[in-house]
């Protein structure tokens, strides 16, 4: 057998070699990582404005900012509210109705269908009824999946007033890189149904 092809065999034998050991190795699947995103403890600060026919606790950590416009449209009173974080690029937007001027069933049912219009991209949709100390009943929604927004609620005493409020962040939806920050926000959303109130009943 000539020098070259010696070479030639054994540099094939080699390549052999290595592609037998790369099939037999152990490899494990990097999963995705996501940046750590520092929470601060929660705390709480009381909203309770002249004029405002609610009030509740939110968190020092927010600001309350009123809302100039829905949809390019001038809100129908001037009690629509958003609860900026602006830590985590989010906004719960909260809007006010006064019955009299709707009906209940209306107001309900148009709560229910801006909830369930995220139904293409939600891979769940949980509903909690609330009945709160201080009176306050209504739904509570936990959206799954890569929905736009993934907690919304209202509250309501059936015959004066009705309030939405729907957490969104300013960024593309992934249900597990927002998971920790919309876990977080929930537990302050929680807080401030259960410190909420009608004034002036």
């Amino acid at each position: 057998m000539n020098t070259t092809r010696f070479f030639t065999v054994l540099g094939i034998c080699c390549v052999i070699s290595a592609l037998l050991f790369s099939c037999n190795s152990d490899f494990t699947l990097k999963r995705r990582g996501y940046f750590k995103i520092d929470l601060p403890p929660h705390q709480y600060r009381t909203f309770d404005q002249p004029g405002y026919p609610y009030s509740f606790e939110y968190p020092v950590y927010a600001n309350v900012v009123r809302d100039s416009s829905f949809f390019e449209a001038k809100p129908e009173n001037p009690w629509w509210i958003n609860i900026d974080f602006p830590r985590f690029n989010a906004k719960i937007y909260v809007s006010y109705k006064d019955i009299g001027h709707n009906t209940f069933d209306k107001l309900r049912d148009d709560a229910f269908k801006m909830t369930f219009k995220h139904t293409s991209r939600a891979s769940s949709i949980d509903q909690t009824p609330i009945r709160t100390a201080n009176g306050v009943g209504g739904v509570f929604f936990n959206v799954g999946g890569n929905a736009a927004t993934a907690h919304q609620f209202f509250v309501t005493d059936t015959t004066r007033h009705f309030l939405r409020g729907a957490l969104y962040f300013d960024t593309t939806p992934n249900e597990d890189s927002l998971k920790p920050v919309n876990e977080f926000l929930q537990e302050d959303m929680n807080h401030l149904i259960n410190t909420f109130r009608w004034k002036n009943q």
